[in-house]
C-alpha cells in the first residue's frame, strides 16, 4: 500500500526498523535511520514521496535464498535479550521480525513498481542484508533483502533477467553467492579491496551457466569519484546494456563516503549521485526506469543522510 506523495518514487520505511538492536555502541545503529528520516523532512523531500507501508515477509520468499534452519536459527536466537551470530553481527528481542520487515518492505516497494503505482523506490531498512549467506548471517546481516527481492521478482513476478549492482564499500559476498550460477541475474560489485569481507576479487565471475554473470570492480582504498565514474562508464554500463534487465536492484550503501568511518573510500554525495544518475538511465533504457534500492551501509550519520538525499533527488528527478 502506499501514501500519495507528489513524485513518482516511493520510500519505504517503520519505526520499527528502529528496534534491532545490535548490540551497544555497535555501528549498524537505530540512529542510522533516525538520522535519514529527520534529514529528509528537514529539506523537504519527505513530503514528496509515496510512503510505501511494509509487511513482513513470508517465510516462503525469505527461504528462497536462506535455509530453514537458518530461519529458524534466527527466530530462537532472537528470543535472548541481546545475543551475537558472530564478532560483529548482533541480535535482540525484536530483530527476528525487524528482518521480516526490512525483506517485507523491499518486497512492497517491487510490487509497487511492477504494478505501475511508482517507477522507483528507496528502502530505508535496517538490518542491512547482501552478507547473509543461505545459511549464516554475518557482517551486520540477518537475511540478504536484495538477493530475496531478486528471487521474487524471478518467480513471482516471472522475469527473466534482473540486474543488481552493490555499490556499498564492501563487497557482497551473500548476494554473489546466491547468483554464482545463474544467468538470470547480473551481479555487479564495486567495493574497496582487499576489504571485509575479504571476497570480490576480479576473477569471481561466477560458475557453470552463470559464468560471466558475476562482475567484481575492486577498487585500492582512496579511490573517488573519478574512479568509480570510469568504472560505471567503462564497465557497468556496457555490461547491463547487454545484459538488457528487466528490473534494476541497487544494494545501497553508503560507507564508501569519504566520512565514513568503517572504510578508506573518498566519494561524496555527488559521486552517489552521478552512480544513480547513470543505474537510471539504464533503467529506462532497459526496463522502464523500474528500480528499487535497499538501504546496506553508511555509518556516519550526517553523511549517510546527505548521500540518501542526493541519491532520492536522481531518482525522482526535477520537480513536476
Amino acid at each position: 500500500m502506499t501514501k500519495q506523495g507528489t513524485s513518482r518514487t516511493g520510500l519505504v520505511y517503520h519505526p520499527s526498523y528502529l528496534s534491532h538492536i545490535a548490540g551497544p555502541g555497535h555501528p549498524e545503529c537505530p540512529e542510522r535511520l533516525e538520522s535519514v528520516m529527520s534529514h529528509l523532512g528537514e529539506c523537504g523531500l519527505l513530503g514528496r514521496l509515496q510512503t510505501i507501508e511494509p509487511t513482513e515477509a513470508d517465510i516462503e520468499w525469505i527461504e528462497t535464498i536462506h535455509s530453514h534452519e537458518h530461519v529458524e536459527r534466527i527466530r530462537r536466537s532472537a528470543e535472548s535479550t541481546v545475543a551475537f551470530l558472530d564478532a560483529d553481527t548482533g541480535i535482540s528481542r525484536d530483530s527476528y521480525h525487524v528482518a521480516r520487515l526490512a525483506v517485507g518492505g523491499v518486497l512492497a516497494a517491487v510490487d509497487a513498481v511492477m504494478h505501475g503505482m511508482i517507477d522507483n523506490a528507496f528502502a530505508a531498512v535496517r538490518p542491512p542484508g547482501h552478507h547473509a549467506e543461505r545459511a549464516r548471517a554475518m557482517g551486520f546481516c540477518l537475511f540478504n533483502n536484495v538477493a530475496i527481492a531478486a528471487a521474487y521478482l524471478l518467480r513471482y513476478h516471472r522475469l527473466k533477467r534482473v540486474l543488481i549492482v552493490d555499490w556499498d564499500v564492501h563487497h557482497g559476498n551473500g548476494t554473489q553467492a546466491a547468483f554464482y550460477d545463474d544467468p538470470s541475474v547480473l551481479y555487479v560489485s564495486i567495493h574497496q579491496y582487499p576489504h571485509y569481507p575479504g571476497t570480490g576479487g576480479f576473477k569471481e565471475r561466477g560458475v557453470g551457466k552463470g559464468l560471466g554473470f558475476t562482475i567484481n570492480i575492486p577498487l585500492a582504498a582512496g579511490s573517488g569519484g573519478q574512479e568509480y565514474f570510469e568504472a560505471f562508464e567503462s564497465i557497468v554500463r556496457p555490461a547491463a546494456v547487454r545484459f538488457l534487465p528487466e528490473f534494476v536492484l541497487i544494494s545501497a550503501g553508503f560507507d564508501a563516503h569519504r566520512e565514513d568511518p568503517l572504510a578508506g573510500m573518498e566519494l561524496t554525495e555527488g559521486g552517489f549521485a552521478g552512480m544513480t544518475q547513470l543505474l537510471k538511465g539504464i533503467a529506462e533504457k532497459c526496463c522502464q526506469g523500474r528500480i528499487v534500492s535497499a538501504l546496506e551501509g553508511g555509518y556516519h550519520l550526517s553523511a549517510l543522510a546527505r548521500s540518501v538525499e542526493s541519491h532520492l533527488r536522481v531518482l525522482m528527478g526535477p520537480p513536476g
